[in-house]
C-alpha cells in the first residue's frame, strides 16, 4: 500500500470504485508512480453497480455524435478494451452485431445511423434482409447495419484487474469507505473528507460515484448544474433451448431522442443470452427490484422541474416503457419484432440494473460524457453507457486535467 506523506495527506482521493473510478485509479498509478492516492468504496466489493450489471457489450461508437467525447473515447475504448482483455486473459470475443429495420418507417433513421457510422469512422455495412440472415438466421427485417467491431466481455473481471493492477501501482484501495462530508482546507488548499472508515486528507478530489456523483458534487460545495435520474433496466434471459435464435448480438433501430437503445439480445461471454433492457424510472437510485423504494430518493426526482418537463414531453414512450416494465408479453412483443419466433416460453427472468442518467433543469437529458472541474476537484457527472468500453480512455482524459503530484515523477502519455 502507498504511504501518505508526513503530513498525512493523500495526492489524490478517488471516489467511486465502479469501473471509471477503478480506471482512473489505475491510471494515475502509473502515470505519477510516486505519487500518494487513495480509492474509496462504499460497497465490500468493486463494481457492485451499473458496471456489475450492465449488458457486457464493448459498443463501436456508431451511435455517438462525431466529434464528441461519447464517440471519440468509445471508438478509442473499444480497441484499447479489446487489447486489454487479450493481455491480461479476460474473456471476450469481438463478434459483431447487426442493428435492424423492422419496417418502412425505420429505414430513414437505420440509413442515418449508417451515416454517422461512417462519420466517426467505423467499419460498418449495409445489408439487404438475406444478407442479416446470413449472420442472423432467426431475424424478420429489411435490412440493417452489420457493424462488426462491436464485441462482449466481462467486465466484472476487468473491474477486478484494474483493481488489482492500481495496488500494484501504489494506489491504497478502501472498500466499505462510504464517503458522508466532503470539507475544504481553508488556505492549504484541498479536502478532508469523512468516510464510514475515518477521515481522509487529500489535496484533489476526483469523483466517479456514478448514482451518487451529484450529490458528492454538492458534499465537495459545487453546483453539478443537472441532477442524475435513475432509470431501472430489467431482462430477461432465453433458456437454455432457445439460445439458437441468437448467434451474437441483434439490436433495434434505436429511438434518437433517447439515450436508451432500446430492448436488444445479446450473448455473454458465458454463452448466455440477455434480452432487455427496457427503461424505467426506479423508485430509488439502487433500486433493482421493482418494489425497492427510497423517499429521499423518489422526492428529490418529484421535486425537480427537469422530470416533468422530460415527463410531459414524452409521456407516451414513457407509458410503453412501463408497460413493457410490468407485461411480459409486452416485452415478448418487443423481441418479436426483431425474433418472430420468440415466445413468453423463451424466457425467464434476469438482473436488472440502474442507469445514472444525468437531467438539467430544463428537461434535456445530458447526451455526451460530463466532466466538471471545480477547484481542487474534478467531477464526472455523466458517464453512462458506453462508459464501460470507454473506460480506459475515460480514465486518460480524468488524469490529463488533474495537476501533478508535488515533486512526482511521470510516465509519458505512449507508456500508459
Amino acid at each position: 500500500m502507498s504511504q501518505r506523506d508526513g503530513g498525512g495527506v493523500f495526492d489524490y482521493a478517488v471516489i467511486g470504485g465502479g469501473i471509471i473510478g477503478l480506471a482512473t485509479a489505475m491510471t494515475l498509478g502509473k502515470r505519477y508512480p510516486g505519487a500518494q492516492t487513495v480509492l474509496l468504496e462504499k460497497e465490500p466489493g468493486w463494481g457492485r453497480h451499473q458496471t456489475g450489471r450492465n449488458s457486457g457489450v464493448i459498443h463501436s461508437g456508431i451511435y455517438y455524435v462525431p466529434g464528441s467525447l461519447k464517440a471519440t473515447l468509445c471508438r478509442a475504448g473499444n480497441r484499447s478494451l479489446v487489447a486489454f482483455g487479450q493481455e491480461h486473459g479476460i474473456p471476450h470475443e469481438v463478434c459483431g452485431k447487426v442493428i435492424v429495420a423492422t419496417n418502412e418507417s425505420e429505414s430513414p433513421a437505420l440509413e442515418r445511423l449508417y451515416r454517422r457510422g461512417l462519420d466517426n469512422g467505423l467499419e460498418v455495412r449495409k445489408m439487404r434482409a438475406e444478407e442479416v440472415r446470413e449472420i442472423e438466421p432467426h431475424v424478420e427485417c429489411l435490412g440493417g447495419i452489420h457493424v462488426p467491431s462491436a464485441g462482449i466481455i466481462d467486465f466484472r473481471q476487468v473491474c477486478l484487474r484494474f483493481a488489482e493492477l492500481a495496488e500494484q501501482n501504489g494506489v491504497e484501495l478502501r472498500l466499505n469507505s462510504g464517503v458522508t462530508a466532503i470539507r475544504p482546507v481553508t488556505g492549504a488548499g484541498g479536502y478532508r473528507l469523512d468516510t464510514s472508515q475515518g477521515e481522509v486528507a487529500a489535496r484533489y478530489v476526483i469523483n466517479c460515484a456514478g448514482l451518487h456523483s451529484d450529490r458528492v458534487t454538492r458534499l465537495g460545495g459545487a453546483d453539478p448544474g443537472a441532477k442524475i435520474i435513475p432509470f431501472r433496466g430489467e431482462y430477461y434471459a432465453l433458456r437454455e433451448g432457445s439460445r439458437h435464435l441468437v448467434k451474437h448480438m441483434v439490436y433495434p433501430v434505436p429511438n434518437p431522442d433517447f439515450p436508451f437503445l432500446g430492448v436488444h439480445l445479446t450473448r455473454l461471454t458465458s454463452g448466455a443470452i440477455h434480452a432487455g433492457p427496457n427503461a424505467v424510472l426506479a423508485l430509488k437510485r439502487e433500486g433493482y427490484g421493482k418494489s425497492d423504494f427510497d423517499l429521499r430518493d423518489l422526492s428529490e426526482v418529484l421535486s425537480y422541474p427537469g422530470f416533468w418537463r422530460l415527463a410531459t414531453r414524452h409521456f407516451r414512450v414513457g407509458i410503453g416503457e412501463v408497460v413493457r416494465s410490468y407485461s411480459k408479453a409486452a416485452f415478448v412483443k418487443s423481441l418479436q419484432k426483431l425474433i418472430p419466433e420468440i415466445t413468453a416460453d423463451d424466457l425467464s427472468p434476469s438482473h436488472a440494473g440502474v442507469r445514472a442518467q444525468a437531467l438539467r433543469s430544463d428537461g434535456t437529458l445530458v447526451d455526451d460524457f460530463l466532466l466538471v472541474e471545480k477547484a481542487n476537484a474534478l467531477h464526472v457527472l455523466n458517464a453512462p453507457s458506453p462508459a464501460a468500453t470507454a473506460s480506459l480512455e475515460i480514465g486518460k482524459v480524468i488524469v490529463s486535467r488533474v495537476p501533478a503530484p508535488r515533486g512526482g515523477s511521470v510516465v509519458v502519455e505512449q507508456d500508459l
